[in-house]
């Protein structure tokens, strides 16, 4: 070869190398596949389809848009297929509910006691049996339902660990096992639910951080009866929680660390401020007794007097933010204004959680039921949500739809 054709060559490769590593460096790093798009296609026509109709990427990575249990609209909830696909996605924060085991582990599940819906525990005949309550066939004769209750309290982390996740549901009308396990809502899917793996909180932070995201842990609320086997309080199990963290080497500003009981929050306040900087309290307060999304005075504690405790993010379900005007239009509800007012962030949950909204949704759009006769409602909902309400993120059960919203729009 001669001197002149190396030269040549050794250009163009060098060429090949520098725009390879230049698209590397702007490549887009979310991949949304269909969804949004076919939402688009499915809203009422008007100015804001026509802007998201319009937005054709790059789409990256977005702190607006946080995984609800990883990517459940399609993956088994708290897997590691769940969480990376919520990353594929562009979550910025990624969540793993967590809850602890027989020997005081910490592990990523939605309820301590839900293993009967969500993994395969029933089909485990040497786990089944050390189930809260084994499985109970249902009897058409008498109208008795199906029913069990497996929790993580009744097994070890190693136990837990051979479990295998499913999608989140259980068959009331099932007679064996395996029609009980086997009964995805039509509008989810099983395709990407043969092999879940479930994670401990400390594989979840592991993977969370390889992934490049930011971590937001709820603390969820024991079954069982707390001291748990003596001496595991509430406090112990809400410093663990934090002190995997700790542990990891993970910045507390990378942490939204959850919980929808005021007193672990406030605990977080007092023993944990760098963490509870941003510590999100979950709003149950709507299933209180008396409460009334129009009437501030049953809303205990009020919203100043949360703000002064200590809170500074309130997330309560997508319809305590919204309600409908006069001409029937989607507006910040009386509950969203009051929350701004006192000087609380918000975030909320959770889009996409309400399966197909051609009859109204259900529960996340309860207050706005008249104004959603279709699916491409959810992008209608989530822009009032977004540049009226003001949240600063949104927990979607199909992450790829809150990334693209944040991306068409501007937001961070």
């Amino acid at each position: 070869m001669s001197a002149l054709l190396r030269c040549l060559l050794s250009a163009v490769l060098f060429g090949f190398v520098a725009s390879t590593a230049t698209q590397a460096q702007t490549a887009p790093d979310a991949q949304l596949g269909p969804r949004p798009f076919y939402l688009v296609d499915k809203m009422k026509d008007g100015p804001l389809k026509t802007r998201l109709a319009a937005c054709t990427g790059p789409f990256h990575k977005t702190d607006f848009s946080v995984g609800h249990r990883g990517a459940p609209l399609q993956f088994p909830e708290h897997s590691a297929e769940s969480y990376r696909a919520a990353a594929r996605m562009g979550a910025g924060v990624i969540e793993c509910d967590v809850t602890f085991t027989k020997d005081r582990e910490l592990v990523c599940r939605h309820s301590q006691c839900d293993l009967h819906t969500t993994t395969n525990i029933l089909s485990m005949p040497a786990l089944a049996a050390k189930c809260s309550q084994p499985f109970s066939p249902a009897d058409p004769a008498t109208g008795r339902k199906a029913s069990a209750k497996c929790c993580t309290s009744d097994i070890t982390l190693a136990e837990f660990k051979t479990l295998t996740a499913k999608m989140d549901a259980a068959n009331p009308d099932a007679t064996t096992v395996a029609d009980y396990q086997n009964a995805t809502p039509r509008w989810r899917t099983d395709l990407y639910a043969t092999s879940g793996t479930v994670m401990s909180h400390a594989e979840s932070i592991a993977l969370i951080k390889s992934l490049g995201a930011k971590f937001t842990p709820e603390l969820k609320a024991p079954e069982v009866p707390m001291p748990f086997d003596g001496d595991y309080t509430q406090a112990k199990y809400a410093t663990q929680m934090l002190d995997e963290y700790r542990k990891a080497g993970i910045a507390p500003s990378d942490v939204f660390a959850q919980c929808f009981e005021l007193t672990d929050i406030l605990y977080w306040v007092k023993t944990a401020p760098d963490f509870a900087a941003q510590a999100v309290y979950l709003d149950g307060r709507y299933e209180g007794p008396g409460f009334d999304a129009r009437k501030p005075e049953s809303w205990k504690p009020s919203m100043p007097e949360l703000k002064a405790q200590g809170v500074k993010i309130l997330a309560p379900p997508i319809y305590l933010m919204l309600a409908l005007n006069a001409q029937g239009e989607i507006v910040p509800s009386d509950y969203a204004r009051a929350a701004k007012a006192a000087g609380l962030d918000l975030i909320g949950w959770s889009l996409e959680r309400d399966g197909p909204l051609t009859k109204g949704g259900g529960f996340y759009h309860s207050s706005v039921k008249p104004a959603i006769d279709r699916d491409g409602d959810a992008l209608t909902v989530l822009d009032v949500v977004a540049q009226q309400v003001g949240v600063r993120a949104m927990f979607s059960d199909w992450p790829a739809t809150t990334t693209f919203y944040a991306n068409c729009v501007g937001m961070k």
